[in-house]
């Protein structure tokens, strides 16, 4: 192995073993394996495809993996680099805009959706319309939804910098 090819796998470790990455990741995947529990124990997954679905991408729901993943994000830049550094303000600043995000534009544009369909639905039961495709609902947060992502996050991250 040459001197390149080790300092390639050298900076692929320490990226891996970053631990504002790990807390990110980490505090993402619990919130979604949190989010899955509930589904399943109130029996709303009802096929594998939905299971894993709900595991790795679904959004919405308790509690917010956005919220967990920016806010351990936040903190673990905070620990990592203090809270005067550029990076710090940088991450904070994108905490900010994905916290009102997930309260506001997605929530609301996902009520709307909501009503649009089931608008659409009833002009077409009621022969007013002959065909009506439903848009996308997108799933925003509830503010309790997006206090426990954050929680879950702040802590996930906590963990990350006083146990390494």
């Amino acid at each position: 192995m040459g001197g390149s090819e080790l300092t390639f796998y050298s900076h692929l470790k320490d990226f891996f073993s970053n631990p504002v990455l790990l807390a990110g990741v980490f505090s993402w995947l619990g919130a979604q394996l949190v989010k899955t529990a509930i589904q399943l124990f109130y029996g709303r997954i009802s096929s594998l495809s939905e299971l894993i679905e709900t595991m790795i991408w679904k959004t919405g729901g308790m509690p917010s993996s956005h919220s967990a993943l920016v806010s351990s994000l936040c903190v673990s830049i905070a620990f990592n680099n203090g809270i005067n550094s550029d990076i710090f303000i940088l991450s904070l600043a994108f905490f900010f805009v994905v916290i009102r995000d997930a309260l506001g534009v997605r929530r609301s544009s996902g009520i709307q959706a909501k009503k649009i369909n089931q608008l659409g639905n009833e002009l077409k039961k009621n022969s007013i319309i002959k065909e009506y495709n439903p848009i996308k609902e997108v799933n925003g947060h509830s503010p309790v939804e997006v206090i426990f992502g954050c929680l879950l996050g702040f802590f996930v991250a906590l963990a990350f910098f006083l146990l390494m």
